[in-house]
């Protein structure tokens, strides 16, 4: 089983991540953020990852170290279970609708973090969670992981559906990254023979 653990405590937030990228999506969220839950449950459930992730955090100064601390500490977990990333897919693209938002996403478990952020919010919170931390989450897990993602919402209005579908695609995405390609044996899915750099 390709699994990873991840415990950190700082003075912001005292976190535990663990993840299995061959699971069926069950999940132990709690963020202390109900919104955040929600989404990481979302990304476990579509992407078949099982996730664990509990923080607790500074929430009496802002939501920001939790978010962004949620986010390092689960992409390093999907980092470690990758390990050298042997026969993985390596690349993933999901175009994710909900309702009347539509989202696109694609990635790559290279080794080299960029995030391509287009998407927008027309309110400053959704449910207690503040919307300029999505870009923010996204950053952070990109960075942890190694990924190269894009991330667009091609059209929506309603900001529940435009985020929800962005999740949802990044699961997607992620379920078919990771996913072990029986052509490829153990081969590194590079010309340079590793992945990063």
């Amino acid at each position: 089983m390709r699994t990873g653990s991840i415990a950190r405590t700082t003075h912001e937030t005292d976190i535990k991540v663990s993840v299995n990228l061959d699971g069926t999506g069950t999940f132990d969220v709690s963020t202390g953020i109900g919104f955040l839950d929600h989404m990481i449950e979302q990304f476990s459930r579509h992407s078949l990852i099982d996730v664990t992730c509990h923080v607790k955090g500074d929430l009496h100064v802002d939501q920001h170290h939790t978010t962004e601390d949620s986010a390092i500490a689960l992409g390093q977990a999907i980092a470690q279970a990758l390990g050298d990333k042997k026969g993985i897919t390596r690349y993933g693209t999901a175009y994710s609708p909900m309702d009347e938002a539509l989202a696109r996403v694609a990635l790559d478990i290279s080794g080299r973090p960029v995030l391509i952020w287009k998407a927008s919010f027309t309110q400053p919170r959704l449910g207690e969670m503040d919307t300029e931390l999505f870009e923010h989450w996204f950053q952070s897990i990109s960075q942890a992981a190694g990924i190269t993602l894009h991330i667009e919402c091609l059209y929506g209005s309603n900001n529940h559906h435009i985020i929800e579908g962005i999740y949802k695609g990044f699961a997607r995405a992620m379920r078919s990254a990771v996913e072990i390609d029986p052509r490829k044996g153990d081969a590194v899915p590079s010309t340079k023979g590793i992945l990063g750099g």
